[in-house]
């Protein structure tokens, strides 16, 4: 495929340099699979036409869906992008970038983490990116939380479970469930199993997202418990995972707490389930 988008870029006057970035530009990457997308940043004479048309994507395949950003603009430079799936299975997410643009994130001390992540050149027509720094594969991977954040995610965490079960009464299963599985598990109970495997690994473990291998650095209890909290439609069932997803963030956020030298804020959470259980009892 590299060879492919090279042979087109060397053709195409107006693409001047073409990175790949993200997982597949990581050397001995055991997480890459057939699935794995290419992340391509394309340095472009002119950046409008790439975006307003589609019929270039045809020399990759047939496109089955996209999505396209706006075309940005900031101090005269213009880029945006787009993220394509080619029914013949390819995936690229294409960045259409100024040259301007690549060379000044390619002169950058330390690198931007996209390229820090890991980055290979592979076309390069106007030396845009000579004097790069080589990578460190260390890009975006996670920083230790301030307390201040451990806590925000917490408390954050107890307020959205008090709509989950005012959601659950009313009958609302739709927006029940949003609020559990995704408000409460990802953006505020995933950051805090992140941190416990990330203590765990050193902070040496760049996290997929959307929990992206997950299961393969938490610790296999919390695991199995969150694999608990994930249920079919039924309101019962869901208030029982409700109170199962409380159980998980007590555990890992206590043990990450200690492991941080943090304060388990333990009289939110009390004074939380007792709210939750007056309204679900119908005392509220």
């Amino acid at each position: 495929m590299t060879e492919q988008l090279i042979a087109w870029g060397e053709k195409e006057d107006r693409v001047r340099a073409m990175v790949l970035t993200s997982s597949r530009a990581i050397p001995d990457n055991p997480f890459t699979d057939q699935y794995s997308d290419y992340d391509i940043i394309l340095a472009l004479s002119d950046v409008r036409p790439f975006h307003e048309s589609r019929d270039w994507l045809a020399a990759f395949g047939t496109v089955l869906a996209m999505f396209r950003d706006p075309l940005f603009e900031e101090n005269g430079l213009q880029w945006s992008g787009n993220v394509v799936q080619f029914e013949e299975g390819l995936k690229i997410d294409f960045s259409l970038w100024p040259p301007e643009m690549l060379r000044r994130a390619a002169q950058q001390d330390p690198l931007p983490p996209e390229f820090d992540a890991g980055y290979q050149v592979l076309l390069d027509k106007d030396g845009l990116t000579e004097g790069i720094r080589p990578p460190s594969y260390r890009g975006y991977l996670p920083k230790p939380p301030s307390a201040e954040r451990y806590r925000e995610e917490i408390e954050n965490f107890f307020l959205c479970s008090t709509y989950v079960a005012k959601y659950l009464l009313r009958g609302d299963v739709m927006a029940a469930k949003f609020l559990l599985d995704g408000e409460m598990k990802h953006e505020n109970l995933r950051p805090m199993l992140e941190w416990h495997f990330e203590i765990d690994h050193n902070w040496q473990v760049k996290p997929g997202n959307y929990g992206r291998r997950m299961q393969k650095w938490l610790r296999p209890d919390l695991w199995a418990a969150l694999e608990s909290t994930y249920t079919g439609a039924g309101i019962e069932e869901n208030w029982q995972a409700l109170f199962r997803l409380l159980d998980l963030m007590h555990q890992a956020g206590t043990e990450v707490g200690e492991k941080l030298g943090f304060t388990y804020p333990e009289s939110i959470e009390q004074r939380t389930r007792v709210y939750l259980e007056k309204l679900k009892n119908g005392v509220l």
